[in-house]
């Protein structure tokens, strides 16, 4: 029975997300007959120390290709639930029962005596019309229940995003909360000297497959951001000499310069529902910020102060604004209503705070700290209490949410040595913890990430 359509080309995100490839995504449950839904759940609200044991077999297939399919699926599902660290894979050389038919119950027993309290499995076939089908079940080993059952039909090349859509699928059964594994990051890719670097427009999944170069490195471009279309990004961009905030169309390329405005403008981020831009825009030595209708192209001044107001964003429901302003005497953060009223200073911790991001969940707000001679990552709740500092280094910031809230990624930087070398650039994620800190390979040198929303 088909119960829905997670996506279907030519009218949802994926036209966005495979661009030119005829691509669907058609949904179904299929399931044993078994005992009601499992308990098994993990408590992420709390935090957890010890990861989930779950067995990833590989997925059945019928052929070679449909067998290698389903090796590499179950590989990038178990390596997207490691990578949460909620989960922790166990090691297949443990498996007794090494793949589970679809068609009968798994053997508890043998999961049970290694210590695996989920078990995963599945089976990819080749439909006579071109078409991959791929199926799974989750199940709960120790009440022997099936807690997931779902199968997807899609074009075999799309393979790699129906395993990051089951990895959705298992996070969201486990812990009740939406995944964010079937989403795509947007980053400033870097190379060259370190006095003649070379920045390029770079967009890749969230696990740094699919990498692609959006911009050729001949215009220096800062800053990118994700519309909540998933269609498009904003950016600066010196094209023509001059800096600029721009849109730029991910699926054919096209790039628009947003006003032709008297100063430099910078900063830029997308209102929650699209419509507008907010930036930050500099005039005779002085930043105030502004939004832009996308429409009209008609801007409103938001602030008026003799200081650097910059980094803005929006809440999630639009009504206020959270800023970095020197206003003070020192770089903190601020909050405001969106017209602009009522604003209130919300750091007041040693040190300056900057490039303040609001979380997708609306409870707190990620920052970048500097502070004797360290930069830190950290986040507060939007009136500036509970400050915690997540991770440090000779120099970290950008940071970026994941669109559930759960996990930032930022970018690190190493100091230049003596001899010239050093210097280089990274992306990492975070969780909220602390505790799990993961490098996000890139080809080259990394900066300013920028996390899509997830998938209709």
């Amino acid at each position: 029975m088909i119960v829905g359509t997670l996506c279907l080309i030519q009218t949802s995100g994926l036209k966005r997300w495979k661009p030119l490839a005829a691509v669907a995504i058609w949904l179904v449950v299929v399931g044993l007959a078994t005992p009601a839904a499992s308990d098994l759940r993990i408590d992420i609200t709390r935090g957890v120390v010890q990861p989930l044991p779950i067995a990833v077999a590989d997925f059945e297939g019928s052929g070679e290709e449909a067998s290698r399919l389903g090796r590499d699926i179950a590989s990038v599902v178990a390596a997207d639930l490691e990578r949460s660290g909620l989960f922790q894979p166990v090691d297949p050389k443990a498996f007794i029962q090494a793949r589970p038919s679809m068609e009968t119950l798994p053997r508890f027993g043998d999961w049970r005596v290694i210590d695996a309290q989920a078990l995963l499995h599945g089976r990819v076939l080749f439909l006579e019309d071109g078409r991959l089908r791929v199926e799974f079940r989750l199940w709960d080993v120790f009440a022997e229940q099936q807690m997931a059952g779902l199968a997807y039909f899609t074009a075999p090349n799309n393979w790699r995003r129906i395993a990051h859509i089951i990895s959705d699928a298992i996070y969201k059964r486990i812990t009740g909360e939406d995944g964010y594994f079937d989403t795509r990051v947007v980053y400033i890719a870097e190379s060259g000297p370190h006095d003649r670097r070379v920045k390029r427009l770079a967009i890749m999944d969230q696990d740094g497959e699919n990498h692609r170069f959006l911009t050729d490195g001949r215009t220096l471009v800062l800053t990118p951001r994700f519309s909540p279309t998933l269609q498009e990004i904003t950016y600066l961009s010196y094209t023509g000499g001059a800096p600029r905030v721009y849109i730029r169309n991910i699926d054919i390329g096209r790039q628009e310069v947003i006003g032709d405005f008297p100063g430099m403008t910078f900063a830029p981020r997308f209102s929650p529902d699209g419509e507008k831009l907010i930036i930050s825009m500099a005039k005779d030595g002085n930043s105030e910020l502004y939004t832009i209708d996308l429409r009209t192209r008609a801007k409103k001044r938001l602030t008026f102060s003799s200081a650097i107001d910059t980094s803005p964003s929006y809440s999630p429901d639009s009504r206020q604004i959270v800023f970095n302003s020197d206003r003070g005497g020192s770089q903190q953060l601020y909050v405001m209503d969106a017209d602009g009223s009522k604003v209130r200073r919300i750091s007041h911790g040693k040190g300056r705070y900057a490039t303040p991001v609001w979380s997708p969940r609306g409870d707190l707000l990620a920052f970048t700290k500097i502070q004797g001679g360290k930069f830190y990552i950290g986040v507060m709740r939007p009136d500036g209490s509970g400050e915690r500092l997540l991770t440090e280094g000779y120099h970290v910031e950008a940071p970026t949410w994941a669109p559930n809230g759960r996990v930032l990624m930022f970018f690190r930087q190493e100091p230049i040595r003596k001899d010239g070398g050093g210097g280089g650039s990274r992306l990492f994620s975070i969780d909220l913890t602390g505790r799990n800190e993961r490098e996000i390979p890139t080809p080259l040198d990394a900066s300013d990430p920028a996390w899509s929303p997830l998938h209709p």
